[in-house]
């Protein structure tokens, strides 16, 4: 049944993980049994396997990215920016996941508009 869902899914990622994996060209020639146990005992962070998980980048570089965030976050801690709450270092985490934060931008009408949205930004540091 795994194997069927993978080569109907991601063909592409499964012919090139069993060639990677197993350096079988033509999986589709080794049989039905033997293919399905070769399928079932790909990696975790194979091709495949990632696909059918929904997963964009491999558990470890998650792990590493996370690890990397908080030795950034203390880092940061120690600095004056932190003790006022300025220039936070941005998490790696959400960019290896494709969920990229957009800055938030404003226009001002004219330099007046411009003045009050400095004054309020100043008064709150």
């Amino acid at each position: 049944m795994i194997l069927a869902h993978m080569a109907a899914q991601y063909p592409e990622e499964l012919t090139c993980d069993m060639a990677e994996t197993y350096h079988v060209l033509d999986w589709r020639a080794l049989g039905l049994p033997l293919a399905a146990t070769l399928a079932a005992g790909l990696r975790e962070n194979s091709r495949t396997r990632m696909a059918l998980a929904g997963a964009k980048v491999p558990t470890e570089t998650l792990l590493l990215g996370q690890a990397a965030d908080a030795l950034q976050l203390l880092l940061w801690t120690k600095t004056k920016d932190a003790q006022h709450g300025r220039n936070r270092p941005a998490s790696l985490v959400p960019t290896l996941l494709g969920r990229v934060q957009e800055c938030e931008t404003a226009g001002f009408a004219d330099g007046a508009a411009y003045e009050a949205a400095r004054a309020r930004i100043l008064r709150s540091v």
